[in-house]
């Protein structure tokens, strides 16, 4: 009799307040994404200024993933170097320190490149296509050394073509190969695979 009294007690408190009770798991499917990772459109031309740039696929974070953003990247003011690869590689760190446009940040985009962080001139005996940076790239934070990686070795104007793209720090060791695959896309967070070291081309 107790028991039946319960029962009924719960029944007519959850009815009042519109809910219906049930003894089994409602399957409500996933929780509902806050951010769409929906990329702008892709842009062509030069810059609205008339900066001089060269289109680029600019990784940036969204949704604990590296997404590709095509942009036109300027190329840098301040030239720090004249081998082409240099000025491509700067060019390339300028826009991944960049903040997110507002249309990028409403769509859940953010970076991890630290500002001030800049491509310096290889060393002799350097294999060509090497970019050296001004930190370590082992020092970097791994979110922005995935970003880095993966937005150089997509690069025709950095990289040969698709593959491992050869970074250094501006310290005289060897340059390391690092590759972009879909396990770093899916969580930079990780470290990107480390290949050989490069040893310098004989003279």
């Amino acid at each position: 009799m107790a028991g039946a009294l319960v029962l009924a007690a719960v029944t007519a408190v959850t009815s009042g307040c519109g809910i219906r009770a049930t003894t089994v798991p409602v399957d409500v499917g996933a929780a509902p994404s806050r951010v769409s990772c929906d990329t702008p459109a892709a842009p062509s031309g030069q810059q609205p200024s008339g900066v001089p740039g060269f289109r680029a696929t600019v990784e940036l974070v969204c949704g604990s993933q590296l997404v590709g953003v095509e942009r036109v990247v300027p190329v840098p003011e301040k030239r720090p170097a004249r081998d082409p690869v240099v000025l491509a590689a700067q060019a390339l760190l300028e826009a991944l320190e960049r903040e997110p446009s507002a249309q990028e940040r409403d769509a859940g985009f953010t970076t991890g490149v630290p500002a001030g962080l800049s491509a310096v001139p290889t060393r002799a005996g350097d294999p060509t296509g090497t970019v050296r940076l001004s930190r370590k790239p082992e020092d970097l934070p791994p979110v922005a050394l995935s970003q880095i990686v993966c937005t150089l070795s997509d690069s025709e104007a950095v990289s040969a073509g698709p593959g491992p793209v050869v970074l250094g720090g501006p310290d005289a060791d060897p340059p390391r190969a690092w590759e972009c695959g879909d396990a770093v896309r899916s969580r930079p967070e990780s470290v990107p695979t480390l290949g050989d070291v490069v040893r310098p081309t004989p003279s």
